[in-house]
């Protein structure tokens, strides 16, 4: 069962969510909040896999939730799942520094919406790549002209090509295409990397691949 906690400062949307969620066998609502506070407090208290965060929110927006979430070592195992509008907010590049684990624009389809809980879920991939991928290009504009590549020094040759395609946004399938590997060795790596960096899940390491050079701005499939 995937637990799930809805933080947002729209009754509607959540209701909407809730309902949504309830019709799945393996999804389970544990809680609602309104403000960035009772986001905090819920998450703490019923320790969920993945939490819905709006980052418009009174009393401690969404972004403030998501850096105190993240940074509490009990809740390790919480993915935080970011909702934007559209036009995406400026400052939700800082989220993904603190370890957001994906992002989702509020009108996304609802077979969407249950797909991505259960992926961040697994930690097995990005998720709205499109999004994602706007916001780590996003997030790339900001980094210093020097890459620092300090972080691949605990790396094999061989993990290096695979967190460069991470940092395209490549699924372990794509990744053991490109490398002539199997899904499951792909798999592997990808898991290696994690533990060798300290990352949460495959946003950090797409992150990483962009503070790093192994992927530039303005990358292109």
């Amino acid at each position: 069962m995937i637990t799930v906690a809805i933080a947002d400062d729209q009754q509607l949307i959540r209701a909407g969510f809730r309902s949504l969620l309830a019709a799945e066998p393996d999804l389970e609502v544990v809680g609602e909040a309104a403000t960035g506070t009772e986001a905090v407090a819920l998450v703490t208290r019923t320790v969920p896999d993945v939490v819905l965060m709006d980052i418009r929110m009174p009393d401690g927006d969404g972004l403030w939730a998501t850096e105190r979430i993240i940074s509490d070592a009990r809740l390790a195992r919480t993915h935080v799942v970011i909702l934007t509008t559209f036009e995406l907010d400026d400052y939700v590049s800082r989220a993904i520094r603190a370890g957001a684990s994906g992002f989702l624009v509020k009108d996304t389809e609802p077979v969407e919406l249950i797909r991505a809980i259960r992926v961040v879920a697994s930690g097995d991939a990005l998720l709205s790549p499109s999004v994602t991928r706007r916001l780590l290009e996003r997030v790339a504009a900001d980094l210093r002209d020097a890459p620092d590549e300090s972080p691949l020094e605990g790396l094999t040759e061989r993990e290096r090509d695979v967190l460069g395609l991470v940092g395209q946004g490549r699924t372990n399938a794509e990744i053991a295409q490109a490398l002539f590997l199997s899904p499951l060795t792909a798999k592997t790596h990808v898991s290696r990397i994690m533990s060798k960096l300290g990352a949460r899940d495959r946003v950090q390491l797409v992150v990483v691949a962009y503070e790093t050079g192994l992927v530039r701005p303005g990358w292109r499939e």
